[in-house]
């Protein structure tokens, strides 16, 4: 249990022994559940917690009670990881009123077979409802990432609890960047909704915002400025940073050994930065986020099955779902016999919006040879001009 001040207080819970969250995103540092307290005239309960840490969760919300009883639940997202104690804590509470907005009580039936009646306080955009000192007003922030989120403005303390906004993976103990897993966590979970997050950008910056809770990862409080920026950046789906990002899926080292090759080529002839890794071995989602990060992309793929070597086609996919624009990229490919991998990433990358495909292109016949070469500073030489 932890004091944000002396009437809202952190009662989520760190989990570290999660292998996969949501079932797809490595988290070696685990992740947070957070959920938090208002204390006033009237209580509310901002959101409960995963299930995997329920005992926890109660126990925190009992010491932090002291005795007293909840009035409201606030229910910002339906999502299991902070909504599977909703049941429960109303059972517990039965004089706790549910409060959401016309999706939220739409859904709810789908998780939980429980009665309504009597029990809900349905809330719109800019609705308010005071607890005492403490008013709550509510912004509705539809598809960031689901249909019924929504995010609550406390307007005597400044608070802005976000959902699953400004959130980032690992556990709140761990002394990790901020930027990286918050990116990580943007780009594979909200990343396709970047429109919306632009228009919630839009109503926060009519507020003034003095903390950020979120669902997972650390209680924002300074540098605001600098976080809401970043959002800006990734939401609108300009580069965060000029580079360029090579990412190949090699069967026998071949592709590795080109793509390596490239990478020394682009750096001598002075391109900005240069980042390379091998989809089949890292992180997809940090894949993902790389490919986001930076200006350009270079896709280097062998021919497998008449088609592209797995690893690729799946990092593709993944740029296609996640709504990757606005970027230049080079392929290369390699095949010994059929080469069409080249043409398969080319006409995956034709299905992005605003993805400018370099002219150039290069085709490996197995391994490196000097006419390979030839063509990869000429690729080289197109692409950092472009």
């Amino acid at each position: 249990m932890t004091e944000i001040s002396k009437s809202v207080i952190y009662i989520g819970a760190d989990d570290k022994d999660l292998d996969l969250f949501e079932s797809q995103y490595i988290v070696p540092e685990g992740i947070s559940y957070n959920s938090y307290l208002i204390l006033d005239e009237k209580v509310a309960v901002m959101d409960t917690i995963d299930r995997r840490k329920t005992d926890e969760w109660f126990d925190k919300l009992d010491k932090a009670l002291g005795g007293r009883t909840p009035d409201y639940l606030v229910i910002s997202h339906l999502e299991p990881d902070h909504a599977a104690n909703i049941k429960a804590a109303a059972e517990k509470y039965p004089q706790m009123k549910l409060v959401g907005n016309k999706k939220t009580f739409a859904m709810l039936p789908q998780f939980f077979d429980m009665s309504l009646d009597g029990r809900t306080v349905e809330v719109g955009e800019g609705d308010e409802l005071s607890l005492g000192e403490h008013t709550l007003k509510f912004i509705m922030a539809p598809m960031v990432h689901w249909p019924e989120v929504m995010m609550t403005y406390e307007t005597s303390e400044k608070i802005l609890f976000s959902a699953d906004a400004f959130g980032k993976f690992g556990a709140l103990d761990v002394d990790a960047d901020w930027d990286c897993e918050a990116r990580r966590y943007y780009f594979n979970i909200v990343g396709k909704y970047g429109a919306q997050v632009q228009a919630v950008l839009k109503k926060a910056a009519a507020l003034d915002i003095k903390t950020i809770c979120p669902l997972h990862g650390p209680v924002l409080s300074e540098k605001l400025e600098y976080y809401i920026n970043k959002y800006d950046i990734w939401s609108s789906y300009r580069p965060e940073d000029e580079g360029i990002f090579i990412a190949y899926a090699s069967i026998h080292g071949n592709t590795k050994a080109a793509a390596e090759q490239l990478k020394e080529i682009l750096d001598k002839k002075g391109a900005q930065k240069t980042v390379i890794t091998d989809l089949s071995r890292c992180d997809i989602a940090e894949a993902v986020e790389d490919a986001f990060r930076y200006s350009k992309l270079v896709v280097a793929a062998s021919t497998y099955d008449g088609g592209v070597f797995p690893p690729m086609e799946e990092f593709l996919a993944h740029l296609k779902s996640k709504g990757y624009k606005n970027r230049k990229a080079a392929v290369m490919e390699n095949g010994s016999w059929g080469p069409v991998a080249g043409r398969k990433m080319r006409e995956a990358l034709e299905q992005m919006n605003g993805v400018e495909i370099c002219d150039k292109s290069v085709t490996i016949k197995s391994t490196v040879k000097p006419e390979t070469v030839t063509a990869m500073e000429e690729m080289a030489d197109a692409f950092i001009a472009m």
